[in-house]
């Protein structure tokens, strides 16, 4: 027997995020012209090298749209569980891409290091004072959830770190505009970008790692799945539970498969039932496929868990 989610509930969370997204664009895309400018009239070219980066975010922001767009696109013939796992996709490529994004950084700041460019400070700490606000704003609207929703997607989370990204960045290239301007230590910048690089790794590192569980199918962390062999077992007039497979569609949507041997004088609907229940109420799983067995089949199966 399978049981599943309504199909239109990731539908509707997915264009939720969308929206969110649609507006941090568009508040990302004003503060890019902004830095874009400033760095230009300040002479920064911390700030221009910012701007970049801001750049870069507004690629992450369109391919999370995108990404996002796609998972709601229905399910076929020939894609039986639709286009949910693009989500994923937009997510990796989008942690990926803060990695490659960091090394470049790394790799101008050494070169700074050695030879230092003038930065003028006041002019950085003032666009830097924006950038707080902006990012800030931008944090909140794609960290807080829906009503009813327990977690957030991927691609927005993707997105998050991103932002969090630039808020850290932000604050980074206020404290190097402020040293700059009071002591004149121009070594300031390339040497917070580089702390700032080892922040924005660590921070990306869950994602990448969430994302890579996701498409090798691995056991969710937060499920034990000794525990809920051991619960299945407990349901009365189970014998035995085997090939026990559990993994993430999506971070929103779990999936489970199993097979149980139950004896031959027991109920087999309300063991189903009772099974059932007790996947959605304990471990948050609603689309399950159980297969009730009267005999042990395992001999008969070419592997088992």
């Amino acid at each position: 027997m399978r049981t599943s989610t309504d199909n239109q509930q990731p539908v509707v969370y997915a264009r939720s995020d969308q929206r969110r997204l649609l507006i941090v664009l568009g508040v990302t895309s004003l503060y890019f012209l902004t830095e874009l400018a400033g760095g230009y009239l300040t002479g920064s070219l911390a700030l221009l090298s910012d701007a970049v980066h801001m750049l870069t975010d507004i690629a992450a922001l369109c391919l999370g749209m995108l990404t996002l767009w796609i998972s709601t696109r229905p399910a076929s013939s020939a894609k039986t569980y639709g286009y949910l796992r693009a989500e994923i996709l937009g997510a990796l490529l989008n942690g990926i891409f803060l990695w490659v994004l960091v090394i470049f950084i790394w790799i101008e700041a050494a070169g700074r290091l050695r030879h230092p460019h003038p930065v003028a400070g006041l002019g950085v700490m003032a666009v830097a004072i924006v950038g707080i606000g902006v990012n800030t704003f931008s944090a909140w609207m794609t960290s807080t959830n829906m009503p009813g929703d327990p977690k957030r997607g991927m691609a927005m989370r993707a997105v998050f770190v991103h932002v969090i990204s630039d808020l850290v960045g932000s604050i980074g290239v206020l404290a190097s505009g402020a040293i700059i301007y009071f002591t004149g230590w121009m070594q300031a910048d390339p040497a917070i970008s580089i702390l700032i690089g080892c922040l924005v790794l660590y921070g990306s590192w869950g994602l990448v790692r969430e994302g890579v569980d996701i498409l090798m199918e691995s056991v969710p962390r937060h499920i034990d799945l000794e525990e809920m062999r051991t619960d299945l077992l407990a349901v009365s007039g189970t014998e035995e539970v085997h090939d026990l497979h559990v993994w993430c569609l999506t971070t929103r949507q779990i999936a489970l498969s199993a097979h149980a041997v139950v004896a031959a004088d027991a109920d087999r609907d309300r063991v189903l039932a009772d099974m059932c229940h007790l996947l959605q109420t304990k471990f948050d799983i609603h689309h399950l496929t159980l297969q009730l067995e009267c005999d042990n089949r395992r001999q008969h199966e070419p592997e088992h868990f």
